[in-house]
Order: C-alpha cells, then sequence, then structure tokens
C-alpha cells in the first residue's frame, strides 16, 4: 500500500524502522516510580493520582528516615539555640515556646514522681 501513497518517499513507510516495542520488551520501572522528580505535589487536590499512588506515597514517607541538619535537631533540643548559634538574641516566640517545653517537662517529672 505504501507504493500508491504520493506524499513523502517510500523509505519511510517501510516495516524496517517504525516498530513498537512488545509490552514484555518494554524496559519497566514500579508504577509508582514513573514520571518526572517532583512532578506530584502530595496535596495537591487536582492531582489525578490514584488512591493506590497515594497510599504508596504515604508509605514511602513512613518507612524514610529524614537526617535532620544540625540547626534543626537543635531547635528540637532548645528552640532559643539556633538563634544563639547565629549570635542573635532569641526571638519573643522562641523564648515563649522555651518556657513551655521547660513547664512541660517539670510537670512530666511530677506526674512520674507519683
Amino acid at each position: 500500500m505504501s507504493g500508491y501513497s504520493n506524499v513523502g518517499q517510500g523509505s519511510v513507510y517501510e516495516d524496517g524502522d517504525q516498530k513498537n516495542l512488545k509490552n514484555s520488551e518494554v524496559p519497566g520501572r514500579p508504577r509508582y516510580e514513573e514520571g518526572v522528580e517532583h512532578s506530584h505535589l502530595p496535596n495537591d487536590s487536582k492531582d489525578e493520582r490514584s488512591i493506590a499512588n497515594r497510599l504508596d506515597n504515604e508509605e514511602r514517607k513512613l518507612n524514610r528516615k529524614e537526617q535532620d541538619d544540625p540547626e534543626t535537631a537543635a531547635s528540637k533540643k532548645d528552640p532559643t539555640l539556633p538563634a544563639k548559634l547565629h549570635g542573635n538574641e532569641p526571638s519573643k516566640g522562641a523564648k515563649i515556646d522555651a518556657d513551655l517545653k521547660a513547664d512541660d517537662e517539670e510537670y512530666l517529672k511530677q506526674k512520674h514522681k507519683k
């Protein structure tokens, strides 16, 4: 049938160069790993990911161990510490957080004594 066409060269339509791969020959990746990195936002309500892919994402988050940078780890121990490390005075909110944390620790110590 390619011999009857008046468009283009006949070699373009020959059976040697344009073939689709069989499904068994296609190199595969796990379905969730398909696509571009950061192409789906987890909280995007208009994202059309399947429920299975959303569940896979949540499982991956639970199984992933994230290492905090030193400043974040310091802020978890003492909210005023990052400002002090940079030579600044801690903010009012950081001071309040430190007071609340100290109060909570004191309350838990008293609770465990009983």
